[in-house]
This record gives structure tokens, sequence and C-alpha cells, in this order.
């Protein structure tokens, strides 16, 4: 089982991309952070990552987690993961230092912070804007201690049709990729 991550500002498009991604490795699974993150928890949430999907994948087993419902600030019931050889995990913070030992590959969503963030805002609309306020505090802090686009294998670029992904930090690849979306992809 590899785990590949795809790390970002709040509102850069990690998720639409990793459901892309997913499909073209085969309907690979993926677990979205905002399914573990909580209020309470907006970013110490690692050691029940571990526990609850790092370690049963790690053995060839499903992982079962309670997604949270950001609405009614409580989780919910239990979530399969299935074991794959390839299971994506996508939010804030899937780059960070406790998990780059687990990881496969590194990607970052490559869009400034505040663009991100006026896209996040944008899409979640006046309902969020309080907790937008406190997200962006709590970012800006997490990136400070434990930044992971340093060490980004890739870096993804959106563009007018599809993605760009070129050589992050830590890359070593010699060639941009280009993926797009269109008829003849």
């Amino acid at each position: 089982m590899r785990l590949v991550a795809v790390d970002g500002h709040a509102g850069s498009g990690k998720s639409t991309f990793a459901g892309l991604l997913a499909g073209r490795l085969g309907d690979a699974p993926v677990l979205h952070l905002d399914d573990i993150a909580r209020h309470d928890e907006l970013f110490d949430w690692t050691a029940r990552l571990h526990e609850e999907v790092i370690g049963p994948l790690s053995r060839g087993a499903s992982a079962h987690y309670r997604p949270y419902d950001w609405r009614a600030r409580r989780p919910g019931p239990p979530r399969p993961l299935p074991a794959a050889p390839v299971v994506l995990v996508e939010g804030v913070g899937a780059g960070r230092a406790a998990l780059r030992p687990h990881l496969a590959l590194l990607l970052w969503m490559d869009v400034p912070r505040e663009e991100s963030w006026a896209r996040g805002r944008a899409r979640d609309g006046e309902e969020q804007r309080a907790f937008w306020d406190g997200w962006e505090r709590a970012e800006r802090a997490h990136f400070a201690t434990d930044p992971s686009r340093p060490f980004a294998h890739l870096l993804v670029r959106q563009r007018e049709q599809g993605y760009e992904v070129v050589p992050g930090p830590a890359g070593t690849a010699e060639t941009p990729l280009s993926i797009t979306f269109s008829d003849e992809s």
C-alpha cells in the first residue's frame, strides 16, 4: 500500500484534484482530512489518523474512521476505507512531518495562500465566515511550524484546462508532466 498525499492551503483545489487523480488511478480510495479534523482538533489529529487509518492500511486491512460532521460538531457513523495499492490522503497538513515517513509521494497544490483562502471563503459562504477567520490563523500557525511545501515531490498548478505537474522542492523528476482533461487525454 502506498499513501499519496495532496496538500496545500485551504481552498487550493486539493479535493477536486485528488478526485481526478483517484479516477486516473483506477478509482483509488481517497481520505479527506476534513473527515478527520474537528473543530477542537484542526491540526491535532495525527495520533487518531495513525490508529484508525495508517495502522490498519499498513497491515493490508481496511481502515475504519468516523467522519466529522462540521455542522453537527460531532463524529458520524464509522466509514470504511479499503486497503488498496494506492490510497490518496488529501487535506491541509497531509504532508506534515509526522506523516511523511508513511508517504510514497507528496504533491503540493501550488496556489498562493491568499488566493486559496479567497476561493475557500467564496465556496463556503457567509455561514462559515467566523470559522474561516479562525481557520486562517490556525493554518498560518500550522505551516509556520510544520511546512509541507519544502518537502513536496511535485507541485500541481491549475491551468485554464487541466493541471501542470512540475518537480517540487524535494522532487527528482527531470521534465514537467502535463495532465489535461480533454477528449485526447
